[in-house]
C-alpha cells in the first residue's frame, strides 16, 4: 500500500467555552494567510468554562506571529504524524494495529475520508515515539 508519511508540527490554545471562542482564534488565522488543513476543537471538562482547538499546518513568520499573538503554541507533549493514501476499508484498524505491534500508545488518533483518498493524524507522546510511528508507517 503506498502511503505518505509525514511529521507535522500541531499548534494548540486555550480558548473561552462560549459561542464564539473558536470563531475568533480561527478568523486571526484566516486573516494571516493560514490554510489549515486540521482543526479539533474541544471543551476543558477539567476547567469549566474553558477549551482547546489544535491545528495544523502555520507556515511562514506572519502566520506564526499572528498565531502567537492569539495564544497558540507548538505542542510539546504531542508529536504528530499525517498519514494519506488511498481508502480502503479497514485502513485505519490496520495503522492502528501496526502501530500497536510495534508498541507505539497513541495519545490521539483522527482520520477522515475525502473522494477515494483517507488521511489521518496519530499522536504520541515524544519525538522518539513519532519518528518510530513514522519509520512504522512507512513500512505498510
Amino acid at each position: 500500500m503506498e502511503l505518505l508519511v509525514e511529521p507535522v508540527e500541531v499548534w494548540a490554545a486555550g480558548i473561552p467555552d462560549q459561542p464564539g471562542g473558536l470563531a475568533t482564534v480561527l478568523t486571526t488565522l484566516r486573516d494571516a494567510g493560514a490554510d489549515l488543513q486540521l482543526i479539533i476543537a474541544r471543551r476543558s471538562p477539567e476547567r469549566p468554562g474553558e477549551g482547546v482547538v489544535f491545528v495544523t499546518p502555520l507556515q511562514g513568520d506572519h502566520e506564526m506571529r499572528a498565531a502567537a499573538v492569539a495564544g497558540f503554541n507548538i505542542t510539546q507533549r504531542q508529536h504528530c504524524v499525517r498519514v494519506t493514501g488511498r481508502n480502503q476499508p479497514g485502513i485505519a484498524a490496520a495503522l492502528a494495529e501496526d502501530l500497536a505491534e510495534a508498541g507505539i500508545n497513541l495519545r490521539g488518533f483522527s482520520a477522515s475520508v475525502i473522494g477515494t483518498q483517507f488521511i489521518a493524524y496519530v499522536a504520541v507522546d515524544s519525538q522518539a515515539e513519532a519518528e518510530k510511528a513514522a519509520s512504522v508507517l512507512k513500512a505498510v
